[in-house]
């Protein structure tokens, strides 16, 4: 286990329907460089995968976004390499797959479930929790590191 540079810069922004989440993804990733890890957590149905479909539009990638419940990972080509991760299947169980390949790869990296692998995550990575709510979808952002921290200022000053 290695120690995190938490930040403690937590941000809270709201969609009130699908269109506004995949609204803010793209926002997001038009903003993301190559080693950017975004960690999506939320239950089930809170729009982690609607989220990272609007990423990968912002990516420039023009393929269907599924969720990779059952395959664990899906990767899509654009601006930059996409790795879309659902660890939720893995458990606590990281060295079921070889993470490193998607950390440190030259693309962007988003995990859904991520928060159990919260020991073997880089130390940097911007978390980003979905909660359903009557009306809407409130979205909290935390940055872990530096880089994370600068990014999540860029997302606020692209977003509002």
């Amino acid at each position: 286990m290695h120690e995190k540079n938490f930040s403690g810069i937590i941000r809270l922004m709201f969609s009130h329907n699908e269109n506004e989440l995949i609204a803010i993804g793209q926002k997001i990733g038009r903003l993301l460089q190559a080693r950017d890890v975004l960690i999506l957590s939320g239950d089930l149905g809170a729009g982690k995968t609607t989220l990272t479909k609007g990423i990968a539009q912002g990516l420039d990638i023009r393929q269907m976004i599924k969720s990779p419940t059952y395959t664990i990972v899906r990767e899509y080509e654009g601006r930059l390499p996409l790795y879309h991760l659902d660890v939720y299947r893995i458990g606590e169980d990281p060295d079921s797959i070889d993470l490193d390949d998607f950390l440190y790869g030259d693309g962007v990296t988003v995990i859904e479930w991520g928060e159990l692998l919260e020991d073997s995550l880089p130390q940097d990575y911007l978390k980003i929790q979905l909660v359903k709510e009557e009306d809407g979808r409130r979205i909290l952002f935390e940055a872990v590191g530096q880089a994370s921290k600068g990014l999540l200022q860029k997302i606020e000053s692209e977003i509002r």
